[in-house]
């Protein structure tokens, strides 16, 4: 029971919330940067409902990634490490790949920043490290 309330519970809740918060910044506020950006290369912009499964399994598995990361690390650390790995490096592929528009990023990276620090504070609050097995740190 406590690997369902210290571990499932904050994970499955950190995902809910990153889902929502992926799903408000990218089809509600910023949609149309999206959809010009991929006319002006001639494509469209993927929004079919397999698109938003694959966006969910994305969420969950950020959500994990943050679950671990803070096993280890101090909120803080834990929030600019889930940055990282979450958006920055995801950034630098799809600005690679040439399908990101990059005007995007000056809303977007204040906002994916509170995503990732809330994620931290909803897995923390809901998990403490002592149940984890974690090594000593302060909260």
């Amino acid at each position: 029971m406590k690997v369902l309330r210290f571990t499932i519970l904050p994970i499955v809740l950190a995902s809910a919330w990153i889902a929502v918060s992926e799903f408000v910044r990218n089809q509600v506020l910023f949609t149309s940067y999206w959809v010009e950006h991929y006319q002006g290369l001639g494509l469209v912009f993927p929004a079919a409902p397999i698109n938003g499964a694959m966006w969910g399994a994305w969420s969950l598995l950020f959500a994990i990634a943050v679950f671990v990361i803070t096993r280890r690390f101090s909120r803080l650390e834990a929030t600019v490490l889930a940055w990282l790995c979450g958006f920055a490096m995801m950034w630098v592929t799809i600005g690679n790949l040439g399908v990101l528009p990059f005007r995007l990023l000056l809303p977007a990276v204040p906002l994916s920043a509170l995503e990732a620090f809330l994620a931290v504070m909803i897995v923390t609050w809901l998990s403490p490290r002592r149940f984890a097995g974690a090594g000593a740190g302060s909260r």
